[in-house]
């Protein structure tokens, strides 16, 4: 996660911007923006915070573990509230991803997660995942002419679903790159 410093500081930038969007949709009226919020908003923030570039700052040998446990303890949320469907599927992959490239990180002493050729099979299969869930989080953003389910004005700008994908979508591409940099 810590390459070089322009793509760091927009990776901070991204994430943190839709880490503060997803904090305004905890206030929503919709139960569902409000449910998911929290976890998109933990998991913006936490990204943000891996990307700081390391010229800039080097985190002390104890927070990857902490990151670790974070996300782990966020995955187990997940998991005992038990509730079913895809955006909670993906918040646990989100999770384990983020345990993942903490650990990645814990494990080296030089800031980046693997010393020899090639990728890893866990990371290419993040990586895999990942791609994917921006491609097809970039075609639902795609209007659709003619059809409009919510009245113009009906919702709140945090309650807006085009804004909600683009949020998620610019958070999967966030992943996509800091796996890239693993």
């Amino acid at each position: 996660m810590h390459g070089p410093a322009s793509p760091g500081w927009l990776l901070v930038a991204l994430c943190a911007a839709a880490g503060a969007y997803c904090l305004l949709r905890l206030r929503s009226r919709v139960e569902e923006q409000r449910r998911t919020a929290g976890a998109e908003a933990l998991m913006a923030f936490g990204m943000a915070a891996m990307a700081v570039p390391a010229t800039v700052f080097t985190p002390p040998g104890w927070a990857w573990p902490g990151y670790a446990a974070v996300f782990g303890g966020a995955a187990l949320h997940t998991l005992r509230a038990g509730r079913a469907g895809r955006r909670h599927l993906h918040h646990l992959v989100g999770d384990a991803a983020m345990v993942y490239m903490a650990v990645a990180m814990a494990a080296s002493p030089s800031g980046h997660a693997h010393g020899g050729t090639g990728v890893p099979v866990l990371t290419g299969a993040l990586l895999l995942y990942f791609t994917g869930y921006v491609l097809l989080s970039g075609i639902r953003l795609v209007p659709v002419s003619g059809v409009s389910a919510i009245p113009a004005g009906a919702l709140a700008w945090g309650d807006r679903p085009e804004l909600v994908r683009a949020c998620r979508l610019s958070m999967g591409i966030a992943m996509v790159a800091m796996l890239l940099t693993l």
